[in-house]
């Protein structure tokens, strides 16, 4: 098993920046990549980021790209998204997510790519 925690979330005004947090645990070396996604208020949870845990190769919603910057530092088990130039519409509970290497296909981009997810950090945009 693998148990992930954000934190970093919080309330900041139109323009302004964020860095979430998740830090894994458990069976950590059975990850092969993780995410983050999304979810506003009365809409379905969605993709924003990506990354493969040894490749570091990342991927990106249009929704984010050119503002959100997703990174891992394996050592410390550590995911983070640094997000600038936040809008009213970012506004949502930001879940972060940890797939294994017997699971999901690419792009993994997908909710069903996803095996763990943490219980979610509040970010609120205000305009």
């Amino acid at each position: 098993q693998v148990q992930l925690v954000e934190s970093g979330g919080g309330l900041v005004q139109a323009g302004g920046s964020l860095r979430l947090s998740c830090v894994a645990s458990g069976r950590t070396f059975s990850i092969a990549g993780m995410s983050w996604f999304r979810q506003a208020p009365g809409k379905e949870r969605e993709f924003v980021a990506r990354i493969g845990r040894y490749s570091g190769t990342t991927d990106y919603a249009d929704s984010g790209k050119g503002r959100f910057i997703i990174s891992r530092d394996n050592a410390k088990n550590t995911l983070s998204l640094q997000m600038n130039s936040l809008k009213p519409e970012d506004t949502a509970v930001y879940y972060c997510a940890a797939r294994t290497v017997d699971r999901g296909s690419w792009p993994y981009t997908r909710e069903s790519d996803y095996g763990y997810w943490g219980q979610g950090t509040q970010v609120t945009v205000s305009s």
